[in-house]
């Protein structure tokens, strides 16, 4: 930092210790957790102290949090609870990255929303009236397809 620069922040009240470039110096993600002390990295204070260390956390969290997303993945069409398990990817991330915290908050968020305009009376009467038509529906070409074809067991299909 030049002395215009030290006069500069001096006279400001700043207490950067960053080198003024010209440009903006920090990520958007730096500034949200800087405002936000609950964001950040949840590891123990031992691993923090070393720089080494703290690095190998943050790989080590990230390949278990890859894992478990990529199994979320793998189970979305087959059988399993994907998303549960991609979630449970994302809160693994989250306990070191705080971009999968912001992601996590968000997509809290939004969840919430959806079930607070699920509890509303008109949406969950249009939801049940749909859902009963869906039913009356698949009852009718079900009936059609038996009055049609008939039931067959698997047990008495002839080769």
């Amino acid at each position: 930092m030049n002395a215009e620069s030290d006069e500069q922040a001096k006279a400001v009240g700043a207490t950067d210790p960053k080198p003024a470039t010209g440009d903006v110096t920090g990520d958007v993600v730096d500034v949200v957790a800087a405002e936000d002390p609950e964001l950040g990295s949840k590891a123990p204070h031992f691993i923090k102290r070393s720089r080494t260390l703290h690095l190998s956390w943050q790989v080590g969290v990230f390949v278990v949090g890859l894992a478990v997303v990529g199994a979320g993945i793998v189970m979305l069409p087959l059988p399993g609870p994907g998303w549960l398990v991609i979630f449970g990817g994302m809160a693994i991330w989250a306990t070191e990255f705080v971009w999968a915290q912001l992601v996590l908050r968000w997509t809290k968020r939004k969840v919430t929303e959806a079930a607070q305009r699920a509890l509303d009376p008109r949406v969950r009467r249009r939801n049940i009236i749909l859902t009963t038509i869906g039913l009356v529906i698949i009852a009718v070409l079900v009936g059609i397809y038996v009055w049609k074809f008939g039931i067959v067991m698997p047990w008495k299909i002839k080769e």
